[in-house]
């Protein structure tokens, strides 16, 4: 026998700041028991793949210049150098410097899945997670999305995250695309890292039926 799956409740507002009923999450989805070991995990990784790894510094073999011995050997009064091109001249070779290396690592498609599921969790129990109607129905105007914003009280955030649906969101995007200290993403392309760096996060109605599993 399948086991029913069980939701949990949460308000909808609308543009103007304003409940507007509400609707129904999954429990698997936003009510998941914490793993900090798995989000530090993620974390690590997601960031270590961030590194592009393509700094590089030239070695004194590497270096265009002259093989010429500066001066002699011997009678100077001075240290014995052989090559301009040694590390301890102005425009000389790095020594111990950076090199191109591959610092990627790798997590699962399960604990990809179930860290966003983790952080989708801690941030509901927050209360950092709004869900919006109307959005989509907006104008693309910066200034009417900043308006939404403030009937939100929203507004004054150091950081917000905004998730659309994949489709009929051009218009929210050409509205909040100026506003500052604002990040959006497509639903289907989130990550569990977007989700805990941001202070709140803000759904369009119309993600909700991704969340159906």
């Amino acid at each position: 026998m399948r086991k029913k799956k069980t939701s949990l409740s949460t308000t909808v507002y609308d543009i103007n700041g304003k409940e507007a009923g509400s609707v129904d999450l999954p429990k698997e989805i936003f009510s998941v028991a914490a793993s900090s070991k798995l989000l530090a995990q993620y974390i690590r990784v997601y960031l270590a793949n961030q590194r592009q790894g393509t700094q590089s510094t030239k070695t004194r073999s590497e270096v265009r210049g002259s093989t010429r011995k500066i001066y002699r050997q011997k009678g100077t009064g001075r240290a014995r150098h052989g090559d301009i091109k040694a590390p301890i001249f102005v425009g000389g070779g790095i020594a111990h410097g950076p090199k191109p290396q591959d610092s990627s690592l790798k997590i699962n498609k399960k604990q990809k899945r179930k860290a966003l599921f983790l952080a989708l969790s801690q941030r509901f129990k927050q209360g950092d997670i709004y869900f919006i109607d109307g959005f989509l129905k907006i104008k693309p105007k910066t200034k009417q999305f900043i308006e939404i914003l403030k009937n939100l009280k929203l507004d004054k955030e150091k950081s917000l995250l905004l998730i659309y649906p994949k489709k009929d969101a051009k218009h929210l995007i050409l509205a909040a695309r100026n506003v500052k200290n604002i990040d959006f993403n497509e639903v289907g392309s989130i990550n569990a890292y977007q989700i805990l760096k941001s202070h709140k996060i803000i759904f369009a109605k119309e993600t909700l039926p991704v969340f159906k599993v």
